[in-house]
């Protein structure tokens, strides 16, 4: 079923509800699912609405005007998509397979509802797997001595593909601080629960020799401070003295793969509101 999807983020008030669901009724506007959250803290309400597209007597347009006033009264931050416009992702990968292997087979499986447009890699390792899917591969190396020309090439074949989203499925490159302003909240990347206590090469052997009974995943948006952006979804496994190295490698590997696709669901579906640098998920 064809959806609207309204999202709002306002300072909190009394009557943002009945004022909101007020203008949908007054047009027959059938509500499917509703969320709303007040937060105490920062004193802000966020709300998200799902609508059916045919219970409306306009397109989107249509809606964004005659909505406008209110928005403007109540100070939102707001937008509203259609579910028949399909974002575009561009997903970037190194030589990892199990994160890029996953999303592509729940899109292939018409799990994640989104167009992926190509994959950007700075290696060649996973053409055959990518063109396999019939998605262009963009081989672009990075230099280490001179990073920029690389980086000017993957920002002008995310401007040409006319990414939505950008998904870091272990791309295992750091976006500079331009590229990530640019992008801001619409670069999403995937990394092990480690940090910041086992850095650099081989966490899950530094973890095994701490003897670590946790395990997990942190899926967030790209900021220019590294791996400190906005989280969308987080989970975690536990694991004993029994595992091995190998072992937890392979259950780290489950865990990333299965956070960076809620992410990118949540993400797809309008269900991510950022607010400073945190997010309030409608899950």
């Amino acid at each position: 079923m064809r959806t609207y999807r309204l999202v709002t983020a306002c300072p909190d008030r009394v009557g943002i509800v009945a004022k909101i669901s007020g203008f949908l009724a007054t047009y027959n506007g059938w509500i499917t699912e509703a969320s709303h959250h007040s937060d105490q803290a920062s004193g802000w309400f966020f709300m998200r609405y799902e609508l059916r597209a045919d219970s409306l007597p306009f397109e989107l347009d249509d809606f964004r005007r005659a909505f406008a006033p209110i928005a403007r009264e109540y100070d939102m931050h707001w937008q509203i998509a259609d579910s028949a416009v399909k974002k575009r992702v561009v997903l970037m990968a190194s030589k990892e397979s199990h994160c890029l292997a996953d999303l592509l087979h729940r899109w292939h499986s018409d799990e994640l509802d989104c167009e992926i447009t190509c994959v950007i890699a700075n290696h060649d390792d996973l053409r055959g797997m990518v063109e396999w899917h019939g998605i262009p591969y963009h081989h672009v190396p990075v230099d280490p001595n001179d990073k920029q020309p690389a980086f000017a090439e993957v920002e002008r074949l995310i401007e040409a593909h006319q990414a939505d989203a950008v998904v870091l499925a272990r791309y295992m490159q750091i976006l500079p601080p331009s590229l990530c302003e640019r992008l801001r909240h619409r670069v999403i990347n995937i990394h092990h629960s480690f940090l910041p206590s086992f850095v650099g090469a081989k966490p899950y052997h530094q973890a095994a020799q701490r003897g670590v009974k946790l395990i997990g995943a942190t899926c967030h948006y790209v900021t220019e401070e590294l791996d400190a952006g906005p989280i969308i979804e987080q989970d975690l496994i536990r694991v004993s003295h029994k595992d091995s190295v190998e072992d937890m490698v392979r259950k780290g590997k489950d865990c990333e793969k299965m956070v960076l696709a809620r992410g990118l669901r949540y993400h797809l579906e309008d269900r991510v509101l950022v607010h400073g640098n945190r997010t309030v998920v409608f899950d």
